[in-house]
């Protein structure tokens, strides 16, 4: 009998494993060739801009510290298991458990010695890479010439030291307790450890290994102790940042106790690694818990309590001084020029004669209501847009400091509808065109902006030069990506402006800068296919071997990639430089890291109603410095840095991990000088951080009398009232400069209303002035004026309120509404003129239907206790200062087509509105309403004599509404 043997499983074919295989490899040639390509469009676009040793340095810096973190874990990671496995008993007893687990283990064992330090080491690398800033700082810090009051060590050890010390000692721990983890399992598993019969037994070699890496461990977090006393000086204490009496007495010797006591039980399991035996350092390891607890929060409790307490002021006042003196120093108002302020509160003829520098150049124009006023006057085309709010600048004209509102032309490509296809958004529209630019001081008959450059082609004031370039390639609303330039002798395709009689026609343009990465080639096109996840890139007909490709173009994206380090304004603004249009944005390098200075969330003390909150990598900072002025060119992108701040500590430091990135001040010129101003953002933040440190002596900190906040906005009460820019004379100063202003109130608490007066009124300079690489002396100097409470000031909300209850102002505004118009009130400025504080208040009014063009009616003003409100800024000073207020305004000799003119009252003047429901008035009123639509159908046929010819028969029935209701106010 024979039997056959029994048949075998067929081996897996061979074509199989090949497929797998391939596929497997294609697979991760797509993903690596997908990495490769955001790498290499990344560096494409520095290399254009000049820029790519900022990110060699970045990609260097990060493959060396993902290189350190690796091997740093998975190098003794691996030794560790190697020595726990080699060193391991041979004729161990294990238990049967134990046995089976060794079973389950072994057939891996070879992988897991690799692959577990493998895989550590890539987590390891990972956390390394992201500490590679920190890193930078400490291999590149300078000093400060500044030491701390307490451990008198220069500053920059906390600013670039003590942030990598602590990295470093967190990393090293996370390492060696790894070790010791693994080591001993690795060491339970090979029978090295065991546990039995309430008996631990452990072999000399595992003794040794585990007793050495408990060692290391216990030792380094006695440094980390040790370290610990220096990071209290950027700590929150009690009302403090930084250390108090508790902290000082107790919390620092305390760590400087365990720190040696950690050391000591180090040492002690160096002996144990020796002599064999646990018990000491076992014990040891629980005095040290014990102690930690006793010495670390048992004792400072008790001299908080017992000490502290009952002798705050006496005992806390040295170190809440320390506080005060580097919070002012941190901020940069250490310098402020502080000026007791008793405000006059009648008005006089004559009173603002001396003052005609401020009045001259008082803000009529609303930045933030006649942008659609401008839109609508210089849009020309629909996909056009300015923004909103405009900016504010100013401009040397025969030279006088002409205070401006400004905007660039830029594109709406949403305005486009059904022809927004790719290569009209792609290659036709590809820039905006013009600057716009209006006096802020001045209106026309109509109440319309004063331009001083406008149009298409643009022309103006300030645009006299040849050289001029009004194309706005790189702006805030530019497209995400334009297609770009071609072969001298082809004919261009990009929309320049329209043109001929009443835009007829287009004008065309080729973009003839270096804006952009080139796409002439097949590879290049293939790179930002795959990044703009566009085909039309690769297959477009239309590119050819000059084109180049536009993106990341607005100006602080551009900025903040030139220069990572850098924290930027939110408030970047244009402005004619040398005949071009440049961006001019403020860069700030901040820290977290500056010894006994307070901390402050940057994005809380930033907003207001005119900025929401943006978020910061580094919200809460507790030092700052406007360090970097940069610039970038709205027709070629490119972006040129400048040390403002060539003190800087920080800068310093950034300028030797990025070398020749950033150029001297004395390379700007002088008509980028002359536009150059305080940055607003900076301004804030140290507005917020006076509130409470504009006392000097820790006396009147303590006690939080005299602790002050930044007004509610009155049109926007949810929010802060924002700063303002104005060409003002501050009491002191011998002539008006270009200033920024704030306004302060008491504080309040939560069982408090707040007293809605003014206690303080803080300008800062803000004229760099104009000549080439040369700062004028008394840029950027804080001047505070300190309200006598004897003469108390009504503040912004109480002034809006006093505005509003106005008798001819509510009657004017009710006119309004019945005319199907909305009556807007534009920025409450606070002015020191006349030896007081005059507040101003311009009234815009628009039409409540679908287009919106605000136009100044109406300006009220308020001195002391009188008010009044007038057609013109000259007449309502006029009224108030008893005929002749002696001041310059820009709106003298306008005479107003479009406003009614009610008497000025006092603090309870004006009459009561009241209407008869007559035959008359409902005629008019049925006028004045024809004439409004009239008005709404003109504009949209931009038949602006119409427009005019309605708005005058407008004009002339609010004229007539308010006699009656003059008349009938009188009955």
């Amino acid at each position: 009998m024979t039997s056959s043997p029994a048949p075998t499983p067929a081996p897996p074919r061979r074509s199989r494993r090949v497929v797998a295989i391939t596929l497997v490899v294609l697979a991760a040639l797509v993903v690596a060739f997908f990495l490769f390509a955001n790498l290499y469009a990344d560096w494409l676009w520095y290399s254009q801009l000049g820029y790519s040793r900022v990110l060699g340095t970045q990609w260097g810096a990060k493959v060396v510290m993902f290189a350190i973190g690796f091997l740093g874990m998975a190098v003794p990671l691996w030794l560790v298991i190697q020595l726990a496995y080699r060193l391991r008993p041979v004729y161990a007893r294990l238990s049967f458990q134990l046995s089976r687990y060794q079973e389950v283990v072994e057939p891996l064992r070879r992988l897991a010695m690799w692959g577990i330090p493998i895989f550590f080491g890539f987590f390891a690398g990972f956390a390394a890479s992201t500490q590679w800033q920190t890193t930078a700082l400490w291999l590149n810090g300078v000093s400060t010439t500044t030491t701390d009051p307490q451990f008198h060590l220069d500053t920059g050890f906390y600013l670039f030291a003590l942030p990598f010390y602590s990295s470093l000692l967190g990393y090293l721990s996370a390492v060696v307790l790894v070790c010791l983890l693994v080591s001993a399992v690795v060491s339970y598993l090979y029978g090295s450890v065991r546990i039995g019969q309430r008996e631990l037994r452990i072999s000399r070699a595992a003794r040794i290994q585990l007793a050495v890496l408990a060692s290391l461990y216990l030792l380094l977090q006695g440094l980390s102790l040790w370290l610990d006393r220096y990071k209290t000086m950027v700590e929150p204490a009690d009302r403090i940042t930084g250390p108090g009496y508790t902290e000082v007495n107790a919390v620092i010797p305390g760590k400087t106790i365990l720190a040696i006591a950690a050391i000591i039980v180090a040492i002690l399991f160096i002996v144990t690694a020796i002599i064999g035996r646990w018990r000491y350092p076992l014990i040891a390891t629980a005095l040290l818990v014990v102690s930690g607890l006793v010495v670390g929060m048992i004792y400072p409790w008790i001299v908080n309590v017992v000490q502290v307490k009952p002798n705050q002021l006496s005992l806390e006042s040295p170190y809440y001084q320390r506080n005060i003196d580097a919070t002012q120093a941190a901020y940069g108002v250490g310098e402020l020029s502080t000026t007791p302020f008793e405000a006059k509160l009648t008005a006089k003829a004559g009173q603002l004669k001396s003052d005609a520098g401020t009045t001259s150049q008082i803000r009529i124009m609303d930045p933030a209501i006649v942008s659609p006023t401008v839109q609508q006057l210089q849009q020309y085309r629909s996909y056009y847009q300015f923004k909103n709010p405009l900016d504010v600048d100013r401009y040397n004209v025969n030279g006088t400091t002409q205070d401006a509102v400004s905007s660039v032309r830029e594109l709406n490509l949403d305005a486009l509808g059904n022809a927004a296809s790719w290569q009209n958004t792609t290659m036709i529209y590809t820039h905006g065109y013009g600057l716009v630019v209006a006096k802020g001081n001045q209106r026309t008959d109509d109440g319309k902006p004063v331009f001083m450059e406008s149009g298409i082609p643009t022309s103006g004031t300030l645009t006299t030069e040849d050289k001029y370039e009004p194309r706005i390639y790189f702006g805030e609303n530019s497209p995400e990506y334009s297609i770009v330039g071609a072969p001298k002798g082809t004919s261009p395709i990009e929309l320049d402006y329209p043109s001929g009689s009443g835009g007829s026609s287009e004008t065309k343009t080729t973009f003839s800068g270096n804006g952009g990465p080139n796409i002439g080639n097949w590879f290049n096109r293939l790179i930002y296919a795959l990044k703009f996840q566009s085909e039309q890139i690769l297959f477009s007909d239309a590119i050819n071997p000059d084109s180049q490709i536009l993106y990341d173009r607005d100006p602080t994206t551009r900025v903040q990639k030139a220069a990572p380090y850098l924290t930027l304004d939110s408030d970047p603004y244009p402005s004619v430089v040398d005949g071009r249009i440049v961006w001019i944005v403020d860069g700030y390098t901040t820290s977290a890291q500056y010894p006994y200075s307070s901390t402050v969330s940057l994005s809380s003390a930033i907003a207001d109603s005119s900025n929401p909150a943006p978020r910061y990598s580094l919200d809460n900072i507790n030092y700052i410095r406007n360090s970097v002025k940069a610039t970038v060119d709205a027709y070629s992108g490119k972006v040129t840095l400048y040390a403002w701040d060539d003190q800087d500590p920080i800068l310093k430091t950034w300028q030797k991990v990025y070398p020749s990135t950033v150029k001297p001040i004395s390379k700007m010129s002088a008509q980028l000088m002359s536009h150059v101003r305080y940055p607003t953002d900076l301004f804030k933040v140290q507005r917020a951080m006076l509130g409470v440190y504009h006392v000097d002596d820790a006396q009147s900190f303590y006690q939080s009398d005299n602790r002050w906040v930044t007004p509610n906005d009155p049109q926007d009460p949810s929010k802060f009232q924002p700063p303002y820019y104005q060409i003002l004379k501050m009491p002191g100063q011998s002539s008006a400069e270009y200033s920024m202003f704030t306004s302060f109130i008491p504080q309040s608490n939560a069982s408090t209303t707040t007293r809605n007066v003014l206690m303080g009124y803080l300008a800062v300079d803000s004229n760099a002035g104009s000549t080439a690489g040369k700062v004028n002396s008394g840029y950027g100097q804080l001047r505070m004026l300190e309200i006598s409470a004897d003469t108390p000031v009504p503040g912004p909300g109480q002034v809006q309120n006093t505005f509003d209850a106005q008798p001819n102002v509510s009657a004017f505004i009710n006119i309004l509404k019945q005319g199907d118009s909305q009556v807007l009130k534009g920025n409450l400025l606070t002015l020191p003129v006349g030896g007081g504080l005059l507040y101003v208040q311009p009234v815009f009014v628009q039409s409540s239907g679908a287009t919106k063009l605000p136009t100044l009616q109406k300006v009220l003003v308020t001195f002391g206790n009188k008010v009044a409100f007038s057609d013109t800024l000259s007449e309502a000073l006029d009224t108030l200062f008893g005929g002749n207020s002696g001041a310059n305004t820009g709106d003298q000799g306008v005479t107003p087509t479009s406003s009614p003119s009610p008497s000025s009252s006092g603090s309870t003047g004006g009459g009561n509105t009241g209407t008869s429901n007559s035959t008359a008035f409902q005629a008019i009123l049925q006028d004045a309403n024809q004439a409004i639509a009239d008005r709404e159908a003109a504009l949209k046929k931009g038949d602006w004599a119409a427009y005019g010819a309605a708005d005058a028969r407008l004009t002339s029935d609010i004229q007539q509404l308010m006699v009656l209701e003059a008349q009938q106010s009188g009955k």
